[in-house]
Order: C-alpha cells, then structure tokens, then sequence
C-alpha cells in the first residue's frame, strides 16, 4: 500500500467510436466490466472488487461518453466526456497521444488505432479507502482498436 506504483487494466470493454474527420466531429461510447480487474494479483484483484473500492457487485459498469472531439487538421487529439464509475457521473478530458486509420495487414479490414490518457482523483468517485497511504491521483491510459463498419 503506496511502496509502488500499481498497474492494472480491464479485460473486458466494448464500445462504439463514431468518426467524422472529414466534418471534425466524433462520439465515444465505451463500456467496462469491472469485475474484469486484473492486476496479476487475484488477491488485489478481489480487495478492488469489494465495496470499499469499485464495489463490482453494486456497480457492474464503468462508462464513458464523449461527442466533442478536438481535432488537429483531421486528427482527434483529445476528446471531452464524462466517466461514470460507483454511479458517479465527473468531466474527464483525454488527450490522443497517437491515432492512425488504416487496413489491418491481419484482418485486412479498415481500422483506427489510438492512444490516450488521462487522469481522476479517485476521491471524486467515493474510491477513498486508504487515502492517502495510496495516492489519489489515477492515471489512466487507453491503448484502443476500432473497425469500421
């Protein structure tokens, strides 16, 4: 508790990202099981499922939301939304590190692929347990594959 910086990820997502580069507009709507938590430690893995932290029982899905895309000529760099997570609904601006479209070379299908972070206090979503032995600051990043319909 607070010796290291802690990893972890969600195994589980689905999600629908809608693109218009040519109008410069877009829409994120993405969808995590929490229960998928996975540290590489089954015993942190079922302390983050309880009710002191992302209490998966009452709060299956985390969520976030977004139609206002920023872009850079045609490329999104960052998109404004909102996360909800323990039935907390806060703002939460990430910035598009990377993105780039394409034709696969496996699946041979149109695909965009980006990267993206971010951050939250925990504390605004109720997470507090063990504050502030454990920071409060959460960095998030997203490393995200989209197929065209």
């Amino acid at each position: 508790i607070g010796f290291s910086t802690q990893r972890g990820r969600f195994d589980r997502t689905s999600g629908k990202i809608g693109l218009d580069e040519k109008a410069k507009t877009g829409s994120i709507d993405v969808s995590i099981e929490a229960d998928s938590i996975d540290t590489g430690l089954a015993d942190l893995e079922d302390k983050l499922k309880s009710a002191e932290f992302f209490n998966t029982a009452q709060h299956p899905t985390i969520t976030f939301k977004s139609d206002k895309l920023e872009f850079s000529g045609t490329v999104p760099v960052a998109a404004e939304g909102t996360l909800t997570l323990l039935g907390i609904a806060k703002p939460l601006r990430l910035t598009i590190d990377h993105f780039h479209c394409g034709v696969h070379p496996v699946y041979k299908r149109n695909v965009c692929g980006a990267d993206a972070s971010g951050a939250i206090k925990r504390s605004d979503f109720g997470l507090s347990a063990f504050l502030p032995a454990v920071g409060d600051e959460v960095k998030i990043k997203i490393q995200v594959e989209a197929f065209k319909d």
